[in-house]
């Protein structure tokens, strides 16, 4: 099954339909997000987050010179001050549409993921690179401010210090830097980053969805909270998943020695 709109690609990745792909798609701009594209990713991430059989999603770039430039320069070029504003609820929903999936998203990122397009890949929970990749946030360069998240995620993963060497200086990191930042979760050799997060979608998919989604929850929430209330987000999400059927099946399987079939609910 897959679909096809305006600068996106939605298939699935394995015969079950469980991971599905999200697939950056306007080469001949090197995935530089306009307006158009923005509404159609935000379509499409809406639509993968209400499906249930839905247990892992990758975010790709089907560009081989890039997973994605950031935003369109050149459509903003012919804005002035009221088109701009008229754009930024639509990239704020956007950027939140992948945020707030509420299944695991792995990033597929190989060249370069600049602006807009390193802060998608910051808004999955895990980014596989390959060797070719290329990491900046060059906003401070063009009068602007990262303002899909940047400033705040990329803070949260590698700290506020690293953070503010990349966002300050609107300096680019080749992949061996990121890694070494901490950017970056798995570093694989060139041509393998697509695979690889298929791969690893596929071992999440495999596990307990009623499980995986509460530890993506009690994750996101808790990272920023008191030790307490992270505590007692953990013992939500435990108790969500304790006593629903997919604990009895996983406590089944286990016993029976057979691989669990899930109930997902």
């Amino acid at each position: 099954m897959s679909s096809t709109s305006k600068g996106v690609q939605v298939r699935r990745v394995d015969e079950a339909g469980q991971v599905a792909e999200l697939s950056l798609d306007r080469p001949e701009a090197l995935n530089a997000v306009s307006t158009a594209q923005a509404e159609a990713i935000t379509r499409a991430a809406t639509s993968l987050a209400a499906d249930r059989r839905v247990r892992a999603v990758v975010l790709s770039s089907a560009c081989e010179k890039a997973f994605c430039v950031g935003a369109d320069l050149k459509e903003r070029n012919t804005f002035d001050d009221e088109d701009l504003w008229r754009q930024r609820p639509v990239i704020r929903r956007l950027f939140g549409s992948v945020l707030d999936l509420p299944m695991p998203v792995i990033a597929a990122v190989h060249r370069y993921a600049l602006g807009g397009g390193f802060e998608l890949a910051l808004s999955c929970d895990l980014i596989v690179a390959d060797e070719t990749a290329v990491f900046g946030l060059p906003e401070v360069s063009v009068g602007l401010v990262p303002g899909g998240g940047g400033t705040q995620l990329l803070a949260r993963r590698v700290g506020w210090s690293r953070a503010g060497d990349l966002i300050l200086t609107g300096r680019r990191v080749d992949a061996a830097e990121a890694d070494r930042l901490g950017v970056v979760d798995r570093l694989v050799p060139a041509g393998r980053a697509r695979q690889t997060a298929v791969d690893l979608a596929t071992q999440i998919a495999a596990n307990s969805p009623v499980g995986v989604r509460q530890a993506k929850q009690a994750l996101r929430l808790g990272a920023d909270s008191d030790l307490a209330a992270g505590l007692a987000i953990e013992d939500a999400a435990w108790r969500a998943t304790a006593f629903s059927p997919d604990r009895k099946e996983g406590i089944a399987a286990f016993n029976e020695k057979r691989p669990p079939v899930w109930p997902g609910e």
